[in-house]
């Protein structure tokens, strides 16, 4: 067996918890596990969809907590590793705890794009305990590319063994990830990773071109599961990386068996992915793909578009972690309307 070129990172347990409002039971996640460990995937990602600590009402309550969710999932990996993810000013070191003495093996440590400095004591954590840690900077398209290379040279410096551009509102072009992962490969000792979200519809196409432009390790969900329109797919991925040469470790069939036979059946109408209007404008608009499901309630309860709240929020530059301001956005845009209608009859 030679060594894979590129390594795969499935989070359908993770940012496709965004999809099922994290109410996956932790019998339908041993269930997935089992099917990709069959299916040789190189990482399973596994928490809440916010990360671990994220079940609350800010973020949406989870349907069971992580002790449970890891006790059922590690049994069903063998050679396939276990991946937890933390946000700092989410999850604790408690947590991180839990999920060193249960069984996992790496953690991905994710902050805003800025935001690195607030990472080191959970970096200098995770490697004291002996997980691999990787660092995560998410919504990567609202800073430059010379801004996300010097976040990145701290995750490095704080003992990240790979660091992700992660385009988390779906937002980028082609040229935006290579410009991004490219600096980052020619100027970082450590691996280079990407995440994609498809709300532009370019999640398989964005991942290649962060692995032609030097990522060596990439996200990805089955049957494209996740927050707004999406991850990228991660059947579609296997099979569009074979085609295009590369050596990755899972097995194509066994990948699409998994996607088709175990998660479908767990799903309903409302929780496949789609590339809709409202998913759509999180990409146009460059707003964390997390947003939407919220912003559709919202919507609903003041009778607003929500792409147009969507929009708002995107003009303010809302970030992750900032859900509670979509309610506040869509309050004073509710307010305005009255005042709106007032002013076009005087006319």
């Amino acid at each position: 067996m030679t060594d894979p070129d590129v390594r795969l990172v499935d989070m359908t347990l993770r940012d496709g918890m965004h999809a099922v409002d994290h109410q996956f039971t932790p019998e339908q996640m041993a269930d997935v596990a089992s099917a990709l460990d069959d299916a040789e995937m190189d990482v399973v990602e596994m928490s809440h969809g916010d990360g671990m600590g994220g079940s609350s009402i800010n973020y949406g309550f989870a349907a069971a907590d992580t002790g449970e969710y890891l006790d059922a999932v590690v049994p069903e990996l063998t050679d396939t590793k276990l991946s937890v993810l933390l946000l700092p000013g989410i999850g604790t070191v408690e947590e991180l705890d839990l999920a060193v003495d249960r069984g996992a093996d790496m953690c991905r440590i994710a902050t805003h794009v800025t935001e690195a400095d607030v990472s080191a004591e959970h970096f200098e954590f995770v490697n004291e305990r002996g997980l691999e840690a990787n660092g995560l900077l998410m919504l990567s398209h609202m800073a430059s590319p010379e801004t996300v290379l010097e976040q990145a040279k701290l995750m490095e410096e704080y003992g990240a063994e790979a660091v992700y551009v992660m385009d988390s509102a779906g937002a980028m072009l082609p040229e935006d990830v290579r410009e991004r992962v490219g600096l980052l490969a020619d100027e970082l000792s450590v691996d280079v990773g990407f995440h994609a979200h498809n709300n532009l519809g370019l999640g398989i196409a964005n991942t290649l071109a962060g692995i032609e432009a030097g990522a060596t390790t990439v996200d990805g969900c089955l049957r494209g599961l996740g927050a707004g329109s999406g991850n990228a797919q991660m059947e579609v991925l296997v099979g569009v990386l074979e085609k295009a040469g590369y050596d990755v470790e899972p097995d194509f069939f066994g990948v699409m068996d998994a996607a088709e036979d175990v998660l479908v059946p767990m799903l309903t109408e409302d929780t496949m992915p789609e590339l809709d209007n409202d998913s759509l404008v999180l990409g146009y608009a460059g707003v964390y793909s997390s947003f939407l499901r919220h912003t559709r309630r919202v919507g609903e309860r003041f009778d607003l578009d929500p792409r147009e709240i969507l929009v708002e929020l995107g003009d303010i530059g809302v970030v992750g972690g900032q859900e509670d301001m979509i309610t506040d956005v869509a309050a004073r845009m509710a307010d305005d309307e009255p005042a709106a209608a007032e002013s076009e009859s005087d006319d």
